[in-house]
């Protein structure tokens, strides 16, 4: 029993001195991988409580697109937005990114493509709007805009992007 209580608490000790990873690392571990892959980086600021968010990346992963998005992006997730006791799971240094990349106040998911040095490529902002997660025939056709110029490997192929993010109504 006594060797179970000691087990537990070196768990427990070695749990609270796992450190969160801040923005900065994840983006850089994003930017280093997207140079030796010779992609670009779809970051995504994201949060436990939005369901656009979850759709967005759900959508990302879907076989008839996934191997468009994995050979041509490093997908990045920063958490941003959280509130009361989720708090903690905000990724430090997230807000600050947010907003360097003008997503202060745009409503989540907020995203931004960028190459491997760090530069914006492209954002979901139409017209200074964000987007969010696209679902209408209009949010897709700009995603598919902003897609097209930022694919370095495999071509898109808009109907599938269609196929997969337009929001189909119920009958």
């Amino acid at each position: 029993m006594k060797i179970k209580a000691i087990i537990f608490s070196l768990f427990i000790l070695f749990a609270s001195n796992i450190k969160a990873q801040t923005a900065s690392e994840i983006m850089d571990n994003a930017y280093n991988q997207a140079k030796i892959e010779n992609k670009n980086v779809f970051l995504i600021f994201h949060a436990s409580w939005c369901g656009w968010c979850k759709k967005m990346e759900k959508n990302m992963e879907d076989d008839l697109v996934k191997e468009y998005f994995d050979s041509n992006y490093v997908k990045a997730f920063i958490t941003v937005e959280e509130r009361g006791e989720k708090a903690k799971l905000n990724t430090p240094g997230g807000n600050n990114l947010v907003e360097k990349l003008g997503g202060k106040n745009q409503g989540l998911p907020y995203w931004v493509i960028l190459d491997e040095k760090g530069n914006v490529l492209k954002d979901s902002r139409i017209n200074g709007e964000n987007v969010g997660g696209p679902a209408s025939e209009k949010e897709v056709d700009f995603l598919i805009s902003v897609l097209e110029p930022t694919s370095k490997n495999q071509k898109i192929d808009p109907d599938k992007i269609k196929e997969v993010f337009i929001l189909k109504k119920k009958s």
